[in-house]
């Protein structure tokens, strides 16, 4: 898969992640983007969920997925970038996917009372999702830093890494605080935000060697 495919795959799969997860919020009466979970737009009582999560989550997951494994091999190969781009396939990925087929109870429950199957499924890949894929944009960045050509990705991604623990830190020492809304999508963005990043720099790479030819 070359690089231009891969650029489009991460873009196409960021694109439709954002775009549901924006829709989502604008067809729910009363819905906090800052008090309210992503996954409450669709829950398994939503309206619109089954669209929101086979339209929109559930291909992205599946982009998401495909876009780990061709920008690892278009970019510079080591241990510490497979082992990144194998996390970010799977705790990324592979999990959006399964978040969507196992969606949230009504008001995703946050107390935890009585849960369903899919609720329990859907929080503890949730839950592994933000404490897994920070470090694997960590790795990523670590193991591509010694390349002159891609410091300041790699730059991007350490700091990306950085910010996302520490929100998710604050989204888990506090589940009902009034901001979780907030600092959900703010994960969410700097982790899509890395892989736009990633894709805009196959795509540059592409730009640049067909500029030599």
């Amino acid at each position: 898969m070359n690089n231009k495919t891969t650029f489009l795959i991460g873009i196409l799969g960021a694109g439709l992640f954002v775009i549901s997860s924006i829709l989502g919020g604008v067809l729910i009466d009363d819905y906090s983007i800052i008090s309210q979970f992503i996954s409450e737009t669709y829950a398994i009582d939503t309206q619109y969920g089954v669209i929101l999560r086979f339209l929109g989550i559930i291909p992205s997951g599946i982009l998401f997925t495909l876009f780990a494994y061709a920008a690892y091999t278009n970019l510079p190969q080591s241990n510490l970038t497979k082992l990144g781009f194998i996390g970010l396939g799977i705790f990324y990925g592979i999990a959006t996917v399964i978040v969507g087929i196992f969606p949230c109870d009504s008001g995703c429950n946050k107390e935890f009372i009585n849960p369903s199957l899919s609720q329990f499924i859907h929080n503890l890949i949730g839950s592994l999702t933000y404490m897994i894929v920070p470090l694997c944009i960590i790795l990523i960045a670590v193991g591509i830093r010694k390349l002159p050509l891609y410091k300041r990705l790699s730059n991007v991604g350490i700091a990306f890494g950085t910010i996302s623990y520490l929100f998710v830190i604050l989204l888990s020492s506090n589940p009902n605080s009034e901001f979780i809304g907030l600092y959900q999508r703010i994960i969410e963005a700097v982790f899509i935000l890395w892989i736009v990043s990633c894709a805009v720099k196959l795509k540059n790479e592409e730009t640049s060697r067909s500029q030599d030819v």
